[in-house]
């Protein structure tokens, strides 16, 4: 059985290289032919980049920068593949899946504790389209505000892991509250990077609306103080038949 964290042990933290010989020659050649003949529709379907920061629903003191590249499968549904980074060399850690307010209360109540609200994200300007002027990007963040999203953290490149380990871990969004916000020194990294400020962003979307009504069964863990964690157990196999 793993540990609380998803992992078999603990892993010394920091980034560590991905394990594996270099690319050869021949399989550039594969993939750049590849690319050209095959459709490859739902990669294409990635319109959107957002940078934005994750914290652990079990632990809310690791907390990681995040890369969403979204496909939007229609205007209540979204879908994003997570990276650590949006450099070529980006590691895909997640999934997430975002939906309106109007799909979210249709679950039940016992999976909107997975999911999590998006509006302070948004509101404290710590969601960003990196590069994407801030007015293209008001329509986009009102309905956004009004989402909810499941995140799975997949590879944990925080603590060091070099390939990914044990089960998914779940993530939450940052919050207005002491153990929920987002430490600023990551803020600060992520601003300077794109030359951004997150507290102008703060400020000019102070006119952006709220929902009228968050449901509590969204960020569980503010009203709970228990977050959820994954563990690996062996069970018994449902066969057509039995072995002989």
């Amino acid at each position: 059985m793993a540990s609380s964290d998803g992992s078999p042990g603990a892993m010394p933290s920091g980034d560590s290289p991905t394990p594996g010989k270099p690319m050869t020659v021949g399989s550039k050649m594969l993939d750049k032919g590849a690319q050209m003949m095959q459709s490859l529709k739902p990669v294409k379907q990635m319109q959107q980049h957002v940078c934005t920061f994750a914290l652990y629903s079990h632990d809310l003191t690791r907390q990681i920068e995040t890369h969403h590249f979204v496909t939007r499968l229609n205007q209540d549904f979204l879908q994003c593949a997570v990276y650590d980074s949006d450099a070529s060399s980006g590691r895909l850690i997640g999934v997430e899946y975002i939906v309106t307010d109007r799909i979210f209360e249709a679950l039940p109540p016992e999976e909107q504790k997975l999911w999590h609200s998006h509006a302070y994200e948004i509101k404290a300007g710590l969601w960003v389209n990196p590069r994407v002027p801030e007015m293209v990007q008001q329509t986009e963040l009102q309905n956004l505000a009004k989402t909810y999203g499941k995140f799975w953290c997949t590879w944990q490149v925080d603590r060091g892991d070099p390939l990914p380990l044990g089960a998914p871990s779940l993530m939450v969004s940052p919050q207005a509250v002491n153990l929920g916000m987002v430490k600023p020194e990551m803020v600060q990294r992520r601003d300077d990077k794109y030359g951004i400020s997150s507290e102008y962003l703060k400020q000019s979307r102070v006119e952006l609306p709220e929902p009228e009504w968050i449901n509590p069964q969204a960020d569980y863990w503010k009203q709970s103080g228990k977050g959820f964690a994954i563990d690996i157990e062996q069970i018994g196999m449902k066969l057509k038949a039995p072995f002989p």
